[in-house]
C-alpha cells in the first residue's frame, strides 16, 4: 500500500519550475520596461556641456568706420552648460546659455566680451515634457513655446512653437518632410519671422537720416527669412540648423531701413557641429530604443517561450507520474 501511494504522487522537475518561473518574471518585466521605465528614461539631461557653431556669409555694421561691411564671414557660437546643482534641487533642467555673434575681427580675439554681439540666458524646462518652467532665476525674460534648444521627445509631424530669443516670442515651425544630415535621418521644420520691431537704441540722428537731430531713439527691427531645423525624432535633439537673421535700425516712425546692423545669409551648423549633434542624437536614441522597444520585446518573446516550455514540462511530469 505504501508503494502504491508513492508511485501515484505528482512529481515536478526543478528545471521545469525554474523555466516557468523565469518566463513569468520576463513577461511581467516587459510591460514594466515599456510603461514605467521608458517614460522615466525620456528626461532632458542636466549635465550638459555642449557647443554648437553656425557659419555663413553676410553683412554687419562696423561701428569703427560707421558703414556696413558686405560679404563677410559671420560666426555664431552657442555654449550650453547645465546647472546640475540647481537642476537637482528643482527637479527641472536648468541650462545657462551663452551666445556670441562674431565677425572675422572679433572672432580672432576669442573673448565673448569683445564679440560683435554677446547674450547670456538661463533657460528652465520640465525634463519630460520640455515645457518652460518659470523658476530658478530664469533670465532675461519668461520664454514660451514647446521647442527651444531641443524639441520634446517623440517629435510629431506637426507644427511646433519655437522660441526665438531675438524676437522675444515663439515662432511657428511647420513640418516640412524628412532630411538626412551626415547620413542620419531627421524631421525638417521651417518657418519665418516677418519684420518686427523689437526695441530701440540711442544713436546719432545722422545715422538714421536725421542729421538735424542729435541723439535719438532709433527703432530696432528684426526679421528672419529662413529658419530651418532638422530634428532627431525620438530624442528631439536638433542635428542641423539654418537661420537668416536680419537686424536693422529705422528712424522713429519710419517705414524704411536706415542701417543694417546684421544680416546673416543661411548661417548653418558647421560640419563638425553636425557630426557631434548626430553622434549624440544617435547614442541617446539607441538607449531609448533599447529600453523602450528592444528589451520589452525581447523579454516578452523569451518569457513566452520559457513559460510555455516550463509549463509543458510540468504537465508532462505530472502525466508521467500519474501513469506510473
Amino acid at each position: 500500500m505504501r508503494e502504491s501511494g508513492k508511485s501515484g504522487s505528482p512529481s515536478t522537475s526543478p528545471l521545469s519550475l525554474i523555466l516557468w518561473g523565469l518566463g513569468v518574471f520576463l513577461l511581467a518585466l516587459a510591460p514594466l520596461l515599456a510603461w514605467y521605465v521608458t517614460p522615466r528614461a525620456k528626461a532632458t539631461p542636466v549635465d550638459v556641456d555642449a557647443t554648437t557653431v553656425f557659419t555663413g556669409t553676410g553683412s554687419y555694421f562696423d561701428t569703427g568706420s560707421l558703414r556696413t561691411r558686405e560679404r563677410q564671414k559671420i560666426t555664431i557660437t552657442r555654449h550650453v552648460l547645465g546647472d546640475v546643482a540647481a537642476s537637482e534641487r528643482s527637479g527641472r533642467a536648468v541650462w545657462d546659455v551663452s551666445t556670441t555673434v562674431d565677425t572675422p575681427r572679433t572672432l580672432a580675439l576669442k573673448d565673448p566680451r569683445k564679440a560683435f554681439q554677446w547674450t547670456t540666458e538661463r533657460w528652465v524646462t520640465d525634463r519630460h515634457s520640455n515645457a518652460p518652467v518659470h523658476c530658478c532665476e530664469e533670465a532675461p525674460t519668461r520664454f514660451d513655446g514647446d521647442a527651444y534648444l531641443k524639441f520634446p521627445f517623440d517629435v510629431q509631424r506637426r507644427t511646433y512653437r519655437w522660441w526665438d530669443n531675438t524676437l522675444g516670442a515663439a515662432v511657428p515651425l511647420r513640418f516640412a518632410g524628412l532630411q538626412k544630415i551626415q547620413g542620419y535621418q531627421g524631421y525638417r521644420f521651417t518657418g519665418t519671422v516677418q519684420a518686427t520691431r523689437t526695441g530701440s537704441r540711442q544713436v546719432p540722428g545722422r545715422l538714421v537720416g536725421r542729421p538735424g537731430q542729435g541723439q535719438i531713439q532709433a527703432e530696432e527691427w528684426y526679421a528672419n527669412s529662413g529658419i530651418e531645423l532638422v530634428v532627431e525624432q525620438r530624442t528631439g535633439r536638433i542635428i542641423n540648423a539654418s537661420i537668416s537673421p536680419l537686424k536693422t535700425l529705422r528712424a522713429p516712425g519710419a517705414r524704411r531701413t536706415a542701417v543694417t546692423l546684421l544680416h546673416g545669409e543661411k548661417l548653418r551648423f558647421t560640419p563638425a557641429t553636425q557630426r557631434a549633434q548626430v553622434a549624440l542624437a544617435k547614442a541617446d536614441s539607441d538607449k531609448l530604443a533599447l529600453v523602450g522597444r528592444t528589451l520589452p520585446v525581447g523579454a516578452a518573446s523569451t518569457g513566452t517561450v520559457l513559460a510555455l516550455t516550463g509549463l509543458v514540462l510540468v504537465v508532462r511530469g505530472r502525466r508521467s507520474t500519474g501513469r506510473s
